[in-house]
């Protein structure tokens, strides 16, 4: 049984932990907020975990082995270090970190303290999402791809209010790559590997970050367009096209159907298979397969790590800055 701990009381924690928990390979045992309040609040509706207002407290707790982050993304980097850095396991959610020196940084910390490592990506450990992946060799040569997830946020009217929600901060490493583009784009990388090249364009906000974007990336014969937004709602499943059919995915980050059509006929064969109700349930099931292997899965790393890389290239070619970068600069 894993001994769990959650820094962050929001509603993607909650989920994370009802996942975690109906595995039968967790129990709560920590929650960490700001606020021992916050911490109590949360952890009501469970059964009595430890509360911490203190990462260091949380860190040599002896009755944690794992620690599961949802805090901002700028935090995720220092945060899941200095988990690590105490011998805990981390899972820390998507994206890993504010930028590609970060993340390798992480992947060494773990490595040195001989711990688990795993970006809370869901996708590909989704049912669906494997079968999409094994269907592409059964509509031939691939010469097009469309990912797209664009979705309205439900912080952007108080950002038009004149707020400054976290979510289009760059103080806290956000924007609309970092978020709903990120599983555009990471599905990509796990679908087809790291492009040879990538074109970037984005749509910028008055605070620094992009509110939407596209991506260009170019592989060997084929290319794979993605489309993200955090400012408007696009109602299209995204689509992968080959010469002897093609592969449609409704909702990419929970794929939630996967439907094939051949070529030169417009009936769907729906190749969706069952799933669980809640789409982390699975990427728990995973980290607690690497946890009891107590070996991180060399796959997940070098897609992170490539994420990582190319999110990096993104923000460079679309001018979003955030103040880690001149930190990692620095160094």
């Amino acid at each position: 049984m894993i001994r769990l701990a959650v820094i962050g009381t929001n509603w993607i924690t909650d989920q994370f932990i009802q996942a975690a928990l109906k595995s039968g390979k967790y129990q709560l045992s920590g929650v960490y907020s700001r606020s021992l309040e916050s911490a109590e609040q949360f952890a009501q509706k469970y059964d009595s975990p430890s509360l911490f207002d203190d990462l260091h407290a949380l860190a040599q707790s002896a009755e944690i082995d794992a620690v599961y982050i949802a805090s901002p993304n700028s935090l995720h980097a220092p945060q899941a270090i200095q988990m690590m850095q105490a011998g805990k396991h981390v899972i820390v959610e998507k994206p890993m970190a504010a930028n590609y020196a970060l993340a390798q940084q992480m992947f060494d910390v773990a490595r040195q303290n001989q711990v688990i490592l795993f970006e809370a990506f869901m996708s590909p450990h989704l049912p669906n999402f494997k079968r999409l992946k094994t269907s592409l060799s059964s509509i031939g040569r691939i010469r097009k791809a469309l990912i797209t997830y664009c979705q309205y946020s439900s912080r952007y009217p108080k950002y038009l209010a004149g707020e400054n929600p976290n979510t289009f901060n760059p103080a806290f490493a956000n924007g609309s790559i970092m978020d709903i583009g990120f599983y555009c784009l990471s599905s990509a990388v796990e679908l087809f590997g790291e492009p040879i090249s990538l074109q970037a364009k984005a749509q910028l906000l008055d605070s620094g970050v992009d509110g939407s974007g596209s991506v260009i990336m170019n592989y060997d014969g084929f290319e794979v367009v993605l489309q993200h937004s955090k400012t408007s709602d696009s109602y299209l499943p995204s689509e992968i096209q080959g010469e002897q059919g093609a592969l449609l995915v409704e909702m990419i980050s929970t794929a939630k159907k996967v439907t094939k059509y051949t070529r030169g006929s417009d009936i769907g064969i729906d190749l969706s298979v069952k799933q669980d109700a809640n789409p982390m349930y699975d990427e728990a099931l995973e980290f607690a397969e690497q946890f009891l292997q107590q070996a991180m899965n060399d796959a997940c790393t070098q897609r992170s790590l490539i994420v990582a890389k190319l999110l990096e290239e993104i923000r460079r070619q679309t001018g979003v800055v955030f103040p880690s970068d001149r930190s990692s600069d620095k160094k």
